[in-house]
């Protein structure tokens, strides 16, 4: 069978090929329904944009940049890098682009890292971890670097980049009335650090809700952060019966901790994560935890990206609400 070509697509949605090369190149505004119909056609076709010809054509580097500046012992346990990669991987490996990644140690290595790539090494990047004044901006800016930022709430909107973004504050919610509903009234949270934008808008929705931050402990996403926290609640004159934490690698030492103090889970104490790490579920009582698909996201950023590298003016895209897994690890549902 031949392969499809972009004239099957326009035959399929009933449109001009031109209609098909300004939905993916968005160099013209086209109407959502006719936008879902290219799409659709597209891929009930396995149809794709030949970024690999356009970049040929343009002398490009063909590769787009990552930079990561965490603690490698963070990087080594937390889940969400290695699977939102994976989906980033997956849509470049598709077309011919490569992944440059570094893991840098502080903000002077993570800057000279994104001037090296502005040097011809990379068409754009992808920008993760954003912060609430983000140093990053000014200079991506700076350098013309394409870039799209994968953010946690629409805090990008009037930052000149594409952000693909998810609601990090409706799960948060939805855990709090969930253990409101459970009987529980002294709920904590153990937030990751507060630069983040992501950290900050979980804990802000946290203080929003509960009406108090007494209760509010900030980590840093390991651990032994998630240890040292959960020891500090517990050991107050009053305890929380529940703790909400901002990943799945605190929820899971801070369980462990507790139950090694003689804590029934989820009897004495509730616990939630965050991020659904494969392993949450298997653990004794299974993590109740909030999954984010961080692969798709990786997907929807990547393609975002490539369709920026080729000409795409920036746009706020919302990917699919975060879903809760409720396990044991706080009660019946």
């Amino acid at each position: 069978m031949d392969k499809p070509t972009i004239a099957d697509v326009a035959r399929l949605a009933g449109v001009t090929k031109g209609t098909v090369s300004h939905v993916y190149n968005g160099h013209r505004p086209i109407s959502a329904a006719t936008k879902k119909k290219v799409i659709s056609a597209a891929l009930s076709l396995d149809w794709s944009p030949n970024y690999n010809a356009q970049a040929l054509a343009v002398q490009r580097a063909n590769a787009v940049g990552i930079v990561l500046a965490r603690d490698p012992s963070v990087l080594a346990s937390d889940t969400f890098f290695p699977i939102f990669l994976s989906g980033v991987e997956t849509v470049l490996a598709k077309h011919g682009v490569a992944l440059v990644l570094q893991v840098v140690n502080g903000h002077e290595m993570e800057c000279e890292a994104y001037r090296t790539m502005a040097q011809g090494r990379v068409d754009g990047v992808i920008v993760l971890d954003l912060s609430r004044n983000d140093y990053r901006i000014p200079l991506l800016k700076k350098l013309q670097l394409n870039a799209v930022l994968a953010d946690s709430c629409n805090s990008s909107k009037d930052r000149g980049f594409s952000n693909v973004w998810v609601d990090d504050r409706a799960p948060i919610k939805i855990l709090i009335s969930h253990l409101l509903e459970l009987g529980h009234r002294r709920i904590a949270h153990v937030s990751g650090p507060m630069q983040y934008v992501h950290s900050y808008e979980r804990a802000q929705c946290y203080i929003e809700t509960m009406g108090s931050g007494e209760l509010l402990r900030t980590g840093d996403f390991t651990a032994n952060s998630g240890v040292e926290c959960t020891k500090d609640l517990l050991s107050s004159s009053n305890p929380p019966t529940a703790i909400i934490y901002s990943n799945d690698v605190m929820a899971t030492a801070g369980l462990s901790y507790a139950q090694s103090q003689g804590f029934k889970i989820p009897e004495d104490l509730a616990v939630a994560g965050f991020d659904d790490d494969p392993i949450s579920e298997h653990l004794n009582p299974p993590l109740t935890s909030v999954y984010t698909n961080a692969f798709k996201r990786g997907q929807i950023t990547a393609d975002r990206l490539l369709a920026e590298i080729n000409g795409a003016l920036p746009e706020s895209v919302e990917t699919e609400p975060s879903r809760i897994r409720f396990r044991a690890s706080t009660g019946d549902r």
